[in-house]
């Protein structure tokens, strides 16, 4: 059968011929949809927080260059009565990341560094373990987390107290995957090539964030210092879900790693920021950095997973920023932060519509604000939502704050081997990457300390030459129950314990010297 082509009938406007066939998206929407998305964002955030319980969020939306929502919901902290605004300062997380990669962009501009540029022509210190790749890996291998780091490097070693250069200095010592051919998410593989950046400029990176993105776009409430998000006088408290709901934390201190995720910044700082990236560079006539510049870290530079179904749309990652393709076809450039000890985030930028919005919330991963975003986006495209987006990104935020070790739930035996002596155990261990350790008593119980923090971790006989501890920390969260097992040298007697939460890369073995 033949059909002619003079009897085929539009079902969509068609696009505009000298547009590229690559930018083009046949499914248009109206600003009337746009501005009816915005007006259901109240009730979504409301109903949100009630179903979710977490304390409080804030939001803000851009649209053609002008901020056109912006709102706060809920308490700043729970218990209290102050309530969130759009100034209201948050804790972004890894929003740190896309928020730094402009950062980088001007820097590039300026022909200081470049996105390709080796980092060790500025770090020669910095190590990956082999000559070869210490010498090759880039600004950008580390940006797009495709430099063979395994998944969160170093983030361990944050979690004892360590400073960044001793943490960047260690990743030297962790096992690798493949260079440039492995995708592992590493706020300190970042922090690395942000480290470059800031040398090249001839300061610190918080100085240099300050100078180039937050002051000129008068995000008077921005910052990459922790001691700055605390002064704050309008700030959100973290929260960490417990049994008796949403309790007060602020824990979290992220000035190691705060170029991956130590800004904080407020809804209304934030859309300064959206307008800016939309607008490729441009805040009205000022030029905040060049579009040549910005262009790669928006651009796909690595595959985060391969598709399921030759159907599947495929997840890119850029330089700091997550790329997708809508349902619609519409490029969209988003990231999510994450604290388990009290911060949750999202971003999303859809430069078809010249839309962005960001979602900022005082409490551990829940889905929150991932589902706003994915709902407002579905009604500026869809007119509807096209699926229960809360239930969905809870259960995927759900494994973050899960509990780890492999005690977890159990019982302590009912009739447990005997341990030895409490004097077989004491003593100072070592670990080349996560330095020393110390077992002691404390008031007649084994107690393990670790890190510059000296963290402490009370230590429970379970069976034999096994212990368990409790560890609690941003990788470790509150239920968590791992095991310490000694083992001695058959030759030397000398004792070994290997911690279980420590040991993911197979570097969990401490060996006693005193």
């Amino acid at each position: 059968m033949s059909v002619h082509s003079d009897t085929l009938q539009p079902l969509v406007a068609l696009p505009n011929p000298d547009q590229p066939p690559s930018e083009t998206v046949l499914l248009p929407v109206s600003q009337e949809r746009v501005l009816k998305a915005v007006g259901t964002l109240d009730e979504l955030a409301q109903n949100m927080l009630e179903k979710s319980g977490i304390p409080g969020l804030a939001i803000s939306v851009v649209y053609k260059g002008e901020k056109i929502y912006a709102e706060g919901f809920g308490k700043r902290a729970a218990g209290s009565e102050k309530k969130v605004d759009p100034d209201t300062v948050f804790l972004l997380a890894s929003l740190s990341k896309p928020v730094g990669a402009t950062v980088v962009a001007t820097q590039v501009e300026k022909g200081r560094i470049g996105w390709d540029s080796p980092v060790r022509e500025f770090l020669p210190w910095f190590d990956m373990g082999t000559p070869w790749v210490s010498d090759q890996v880039t600004v950008g291998d580390l940006y797009s987390h495709k430099s063979g780091l395994p998944d969160h490097a170093g983030d361990d070693l944050e979690d004892l107290g360590y400073d960044r250069r001793t943490i960047l200095e260690r990743l030297a010592l962790l096992p690798k995957h493949s260079f440039r051919t492995h995708y592992a998410y590493t706020n300190f593989g970042l922090t690395a090539a942000a480290e470059a950046v800031a040398v090249s400029a001839g300061t610190d990176w918080a100085s240099l964030a300050d100078q180039t993105i937050y002051s000129p776009l008068g995000m008077t409430s921005t910052s990459s210092r922790h001691a700055d998000y605390m002064a704050q006088e309008n700030r959100a408290a973290g929260h960490m879900k417990t049994d008796r709901g949403y309790i007060v934390t602020d824990l979290r201190q992220p000035d190691a790693q705060s170029p991956a995720g130590g800004v904080s910044s407020s809804a209304n700082d934030m859309a300064l920021w959206m307008q800016m990236v939309l607008n490729e560079g441009m805040v009205g006539d000022n030029k905040v950095l060049e579009k040549a510049a910005l262009l790669p870290a928006v651009s796909p530079q690595t595959i985060i997973g391969g598709p399921r179904s030759m159907n599947a749309r495929t997840s890119t990652y850029g330089y700091g920023f997550g790329l997708d393709v809508r349902p619609t076809g519409r490029v969209k450039l988003s990231h999510s932060g994450a604290f388990t000890l009290g911060a949750s985030t999202t971003l999303a930028l859809v430069p078809d519509l010249d839309l962005g919005i960001v979602v900022l919330s005082n409490a551990a991963p829940s889905g929150v604000p991932e589902a706003i975003a994915a709902s407002f986006l579905d009604r500026v495209e869809l007119g509807m939502d096209s699926r229960d987006w809360l239930s969905g990104y809870s259960k995927i935020m759900a494994q973050l704050t899960a509990p780890v070790g492999s005690l977890v739930e159990l019982e302590k035996p009912k009739d447990p081997e005997p341990p030895r002596a409490t004097n077989a155990y004491l003593g100072h261990y070592e670990n080349a990457y996560f330095g020393s350790a110390y077992v002691e008593v404390e008031e007649g119980d084994l107690v393990l300390r670790l890190g510059p923090k000296n963290q402490e971790l009370k230590m429970k006989h379970w069976n034999g030459d096994v212990f368990s501890v409790q560890p609690f920390s941003e990788n470790q969260p509150a239920g968590s129950k791992s095991q310490v097992r000694f083992t001695w040298d058959a030759n030397s007697g000398e004792a070994r314990m290997v911690i279980e939460h420590l040991n993911s890369e197979g570097l969990g073995a401490f060996e006693r010297i005193l």
